[in-house]
């Protein structure tokens, strides 16, 4: 009786190299966030006139931010699913979509930041106690902002590529990565919420 064989394992293909590429870029970017709130943790722990965040920043405005980050996230799922079913105008839909999103998250931040700079908050003042506080706050919520700003670009030229036919049932791979850089920024952003304005 002849013995089983195994099947051979598939070798990676440019599609996999893609993922396995983004999935270790995600994972320094997630090291890179991880020391930012580990740092905002300790300063916060040592510091005895830290202000409390539901005094200084605005909750409701940040809430509906993060209702509307995962919002987009749901909408990127939506247009992975479109194109992988060979419908490419939804899929446009749903990244347009997207990308607003992201824009007014952009815009709620652009105005969150206003108002606390015109309240006097910035890197190294704070009229509402230590001035780590606005150090860490702008150090923290830009980098995410930062981050939201490339992912809308990278947004928009795969819908400009999608407009132009380059995705399909059977090639959609480039779409599948961006939704993972996508659902990193919102699953980072939740984080950033509890940690910055809950706790």
């Amino acid at each position: 009786m002849a013995a089983a064989r195994e099947p051979a394992e598939s070798p990676l293909t440019p599609e996999s190299w893609g993922k396995l590429g983004m999935w270790i870029f995600l994972a320094g970017d997630a090291m890179s966030f991880g020391a930012l709130l580990a740092g905002y943790g300790a300063i916060r722990a040592g510091s005895t006139d830290w202000p409390v965040p539901s005094e200084v920043l605005g909750i409701s405005l940040t809430a509906f931010m993060t209702f509307l980050l995962i919002c987009s996230s749901l909408s990127m799922v939506k247009a992975l699913s479109a194109i992988r079913h060979g419908d490419a105008k939804g899929m446009r839909n749903y990244l347009l979509l997207t990308i607003i999103g992201g824009v007014i998250f952009l815009g709620c931040q652009a105005y969150e930041w206003t108002h606390l700079i015109d309240a006097g908050l910035g890197l190294t003042t704070n009229p509402f106690g230590n001035y780590l506080f606005g150090t860490t706050f702008f150090a923290i919520t830009g980098f995410h902002g930062a981050h939201v700003t490339a992912g809308v670009i990278y947004l928009t030229c795969i819908m400009i590529q999608g407009i132009r036919g380059k995705y399909s049932a059977a090639d959609n791979n480039k779409v599948e990565i961006l939704g993972l850089y996508w659902h990193f920024v919102d699953l980072v952003w939740i984080m950033v919420f509890t940690f910055v304005y809950l706790l």
